[in-house]
């Protein structure tokens, strides 16, 4: 019994992650908009930009997440436990991805939504690790944000797991 307990917590832990090695988030504050010649929040142009051009521009943690698709440890994100009115953007190209409305507290230890931008973001099957998931990537520059499950609240019933690193946050002050 004891066994199965541990099995199903394993597999709860393992659900909105990824098995690579944990990413460590640190504040943004904008600085990879600041050197990233490709950031925008209003260009929804699609990028075409080569790994090797990434690397040179985001910041380690920030590429590791979105163009090598690892994750960040549960419960280190900066939007994980964050509440403020605003929008969210991908750190890499500053296209829109989510309403601050949409975000609900999960307790999966990422930042979860119910709801995405339709034109911010696309989906694909994710079958790595022995397990079938579908990866959210952002429709402009095809960087990784996380994973979706069905597992959400209501309207949706979906559950948007996302990397806090991924997202940059502007509050609708700032706009």
């Amino acid at each position: 019994m004891r066994f199965l307990v541990s099995t199903i917590i394993l597999i709860f832990l393992q659900a909105c992650s990824q098995n690579h090695q944990p990413i460590k988030t640190s504040p943004m504050e904008n600085k990879e908009a600041k050197n990233n010649p490709y950031y925008s929040r209003t260009d929804t142009t699609k990028l075409n930009v080569s790994n090797e051009e990434w690397k040179k521009i985001l910041a380690p943690d920030l590429y590791a997440v979105a163009r090598e698709a690892a994750t960040e440890r549960a419960f280190t994100g900066k939007y994980n436990e964050f509440d403020e009115i605003g929008d969210y953007y991908c750190a890499v190209c500053g296209h829109h991805l989510f309403r601050s409305t949409s975000k609900f507290a999960s307790s999966c230890g990422w930042a979860s939504f119910f709801e995405a931008d339709k034109e911010g973001v696309y989906y694909k099957k994710d079958s790595s690790y022995g397990m079938e998931r579908v990866e959210v990537l952002c429709k402009r520059c095809d960087s990784h944000l996380g994973h979706i499950f069905d597992d959400g609240p209501k309207p949706t019933g979906l559950r948007y797991c996302m990397n806090s690193v991924s997202l940059e946050f502007v509050p609708d002050s700032q706009k």
